[in-house]
């Protein structure tokens, strides 16, 4: 597709919608410009077709208003949406985001991608590498530009090992492990569980209804953390998330991480050195010669740069079917 041109000051859009919420924003096409973010702390509903595409456009179209109305914006050229669970759960928005765009807002450059891709343009633009992100779910993901390689990212019933759902799972389970009298529990974490959820007892109901149990479980990860400086039970669970975090990035790298870059983003890894410290032990025996670098971006930034790009004709990153779909194409 044609590059945007001329002197028209037109915006680009991106999405990151993951299991804590989405966040939408707006930002002009020429350098150094900044972009206006809004924020929904409602994540998008998954119902029997996947992703509930009519959720997203109920949350969508009042983000870009108010982002418009905040900045000014014009035309909007191009978009680019991340979404946790685009690979097997995407089918509802690839069949109805791009029409809504198109009859809403008038935009016709549209990439739909699993979220591990925008958080790795967010991480690492459009160069070789590898990345991790890691907040309530984690995935892998690495490219030599010719095609993608994904390790996890199964969600929290199926994987996402390492990431905060799943460290909060094991905290929670070594809480129950202890009030049943069961080895491996720890009595520091139910003492956690006690302050936070109250009687224990009463978990299955608080977590098993709800359709943000992932973000509910994720939100324990600090706890665990938290409890692994004196308590050697949760010093394990972040040893072995660790170690999951460091083979799905193994698993990943181009010619086996010789020589290359592994970027880490997402909130987990704001847990800090309880987490961070065997996560380094990890890599210098998993992968002994990449470098790990810090992101340069999230994936919300990486959503605008793949908009960006696809406004103007440069987009490198593979296209997928699954992982970076561009329905125009």
């Amino acid at each position: 597709m044609a590059a945007v041109t001329g002197g028209e000051r037109v915006w680009v859009l991106g999405a990151d919608s993951g299991g804590s919420g989405v966040r939408f924003a707006l930002r002009r096409l020429e350098p150094g410009a900044v972009a206006e973010v809004v924020v929904s702390k409602e994540p998008v509903r998954t119902g029997p077709g996947g992703i509930d595409a009519g959720h997203f456009i109920e949350q969508l179209l009042p983000a870009v208003d108010e982002l418009r109305a905040r900045c000014g914006a014009g035309r909007i050229v191009a978009a680019a949406v991340g979404a946790a669970g685009m690979v097997a759960l995407g089918d509802d928005l690839r069949a109805q985001l791009p029409g809504a765009l198109a009859g809403s807002l008038g935009v016709r450059r549209i990439a739909l991608a699993a979220d591990g891709v925008t958080a790795y343009a967010g991480a690492l633009g459009q160069r070789p590498g590898a990345m991790v992100a890691a907040g309530t779910g984690m995935i892998a993901l690495g490219t030599d530009l010719g095609d993608w390689r994904r390790a996890d990212g199964w969600g929290h019933l199926l994987g996402d090992c390492g990431g905060g759902a799943w460290i909060g799972r094991a905290g929670l389970e070594a809480a129950l492990r202890r009030r049943d009298g069961r080895p491996g529990g720890s009595a520091a974490l139910l003492a956690r569980v006690e302050a936070v959820f109250g009687e224990p007892g009463e978990l299955p109901g608080l977590l098993y209804p709800r359709s943000d149990r992932a973000a509910v479980l994720a939100s324990f990860a600090p706890e665990v953390a938290a409890c692994a400086k004196t308590d050697p039970v949760a010093a394990g669970i972040l040893r072995d998330a660790a170690r999951h975090i460091a083979a799905s990035a193994a698993a990943v790298c181009p010619g086996g991480g010789q020589d290359g870059q592994v970027a880490l983003t997402g909130g987990l890894f704001k847990l800090g050195e309880p987490l961070l410290a065997p996560l380094r032990k990890e890599f210098r025996r998993q992968l002994p010669s990449a470098r790990t670098v810090e992101a340069a971006g999230d994936p919300l930034e990486g959503s605008l740069l793949i908009a960006a790009a696809l406004a103007e004709g440069g987009l490198r990153l593979p296209r997928d079917p699954r992982m970076l779909w561009i329905p125009t194409e």
